[in-house]
């Protein structure tokens, strides 16, 4: 069975539209097949931006939502937090076509939107970065996308990894703890845990 990771450019199509709300906004995102939890915003997710959201302020910073699937972590921020600078990165051209259907709303904050593996085609360094791993890619090619946000941060910038219990959160943390000086937990809830790492070594 085709990964949702992997390009899939001429698989059938099954579009279909989910909804979320964060601080008492509602959003509608566009789905298909062959992309990250098409049937609903995946509860990994919904954490990572609500610790992000409850993190950040409102002020001018380069965002880079790494592995952005059909966007919803990097639009709803971008969304609530305008005077973010928001760069969408995936592999999956799909997943990529369909964020950039559901970034139209973002008028006064057009993102750029990169296919790309990791950052390999991603310029500059970025103040914050969320990612949401795919686990299923393996633990190489996760560890991979950590050296490579390490390695495009700014001095003061944050990572964010958002990862459950049972999928190796512990590893991760060890893993971070590794790349950057200062790693901490910020959220435990339904057997996930959301990670900020900053200072890269």
């Amino acid at each position: 069975m085709p990964h949702y990771f992997e390009p899939k450019e001429n698989a059938p199509h099954s579009y279909q539209k989910i909804d979320a709300e964060f601080e008492g906004v509602n959003f509608t995102f566009i789905t298909d097949s062959h992309v990250f939890s098409r049937e609903a915003v995946d509860t990994g997710s919904s954490l990572l931006i609500s610790t992000i959201l409850a993190q950040e302020k409102n002020r001018k910073q380069r965002l880079l939502d790494l592995g952005t699937g059909i966007g919803v972590v990097g639009i709803v921020l971008a969304s609530l937090r305008p005077a973010f600078e928001l760069v969408m990165s995936d592999v999956n051209s799909r997943a990529l076509a369909l964020a950039k259907k559901n970034a139209v709303g973002l008028k006064q904050n057009k993102p750029e939107i990169v296919l790309s593996d990791g950052l390999e085609n991603i310029n500059g360094d970025f103040d914050l970065i969320a990612l949401n791993p795919p686990i299923r890619a393996g633990k190489d090619t996760v560890y991979r996308l950590y050296r490579d946000a390490a390695a495009h941060m700014t001095p003061v910038a944050a990572l964010y990894v958002v990862i459950r219990v049972k999928q190796g959160a512990k590893s991760t943390q060890t893993e971070l703890e590794r790349l950057f000086m200062q790693v901490e937990v910020l959220e435990r809830s339904k057997g996930y845990r959301v990670l900020r790492a900053s200072m890269p070594r």
